[in-house]
């Protein structure tokens, strides 16, 4: 998925470099290989999920990143957007921006809220603690920021095998303003009520916002951009969708398990498995329809009704 030439990034929408002193006691949400791995390491080895963010992602004796800084100079337009990962972190969130405020109010009758979003390198101090990019890419409820660490999407290639092609990367960006997009609409506590297990509310969680990713991805190459002119990116591709299913069965938590060395065990899960993330994706994107995606209520998350 390229994105139109001639749309214009926004300098001040995304935020970059270090963040401020964190508050720490709340939990992130990460839907990135990076993230999954730590949690899933940590459970093969006996970890407490409920207190991976301090023990984790946490920077001690460590310098943090810098503090914020402005656009880079060479992120402009959408042609650099099709060039350089950082800008196109930034264009994505703007086209998210766009889709969600029209599809959330019309579908749900909530007003969409943009998230902030830091892109950093390093490490960064979060509303939920310090983080590292360890943890991969994020969602912090208590600061209502996605964080990104750019180093990540090639990790994620070469590490876990996705495809390099941009919707693989816009589909993790979308994926973290999916947990947005629950926070706003309250679901996004039931993952700390019951956060392990093929059929738990964190499972549940992360494929809700694996489906909201694939509703940006229905609206994206038809939503006008604000001011009614044309959509930031343009038509899809078969290509493009397989590039964000290589992403979603790059992080599942099966795969995730085999590359550790270790048994495939359900009832560590907290991402749900690859086969189900990518099943979650397509209902949003064939459907468009947040309704589709209550994954809550599904009675088998192997077969998503909007599927069948």
């Amino acid at each position: 998925m390229t994105f139109n030439e001639g749309m214009q990034i926004d300098p001040d929408r995304v935020s970059w470099g270090g963040g401020g002193p964190g508050r720490g006691g709340k939990i992130a949400l990460g839907g990135g290989a990076g993230g999954l791995l730590v949690l899933v390491l940590a459970l093969l080895l006996g970890g407490d999920p409920g207190s991976l963010l301090g023990e984790f992602t946490g920077v001690q004796n460590s310098q943090e990143a810098a503090a914020p800084a402005e656009l880079p100079e060479h992120c402009t337009d959408g042609a650099s957007a099709n060039k350089y990962v950082d800008c196109r972190v930034a264009l994505t969130i703007q086209s998210l921006d766009a889709v969600w405020s029209t599809e959330l109010v019309k579908q749900t009758g909530t007003r969409y809220v943009e998230p902030r979003v830091r892109v950093f390198s390093g490490a960064v101090s979060t509303g939920c603690g310090n983080a590292t990019s360890d943890v991969g890419p994020f969602y912090c409820p208590a600061d209502q920021t996605a964080y990104f660490d750019t180093a990540f999407f090639q990790e994620l290639t070469d590490r876990f095998g996705a495809s390099a092609g941009p919707l693989a990367q816009e589909y993790v960006v979308a994926h973290e303003v999916g947990h947005h997009i629950q926070n706003q609409l309250g679901d996004i506590g039931k993952a700390q009520r019951d956060p392990q297990g093929p059929t738990s509310g964190a499972v549940r969680t992360e494929l809700q916002a694996d489906c909201y990713a694939g509703i940006w991805a229905n609206f994206a190459d038809k939503q006008p951009s604000p001011g009614g002119g044309q959509p930031f990116l343009k038509p899809l591709s078969d290509k493009d969708i397989r590039d964000a299913l290589s992403a979603a069965n790059a992080v599942g938590d099966d795969r995730i398990q085999r590359s550790a060395g270790r048994g495939v065990n359900p009832e560590s899960w907290t991402h749900g498995s690859s086969e189900q993330r990518q099943k979650w994706f397509l209902v949003g994107y064939r459907t468009g329809s947040v309704q589709a995606c209550d994954t809550y209520s599904a009675r088998d998350l192997d077969n998503p009704p909007g599927l069948r």
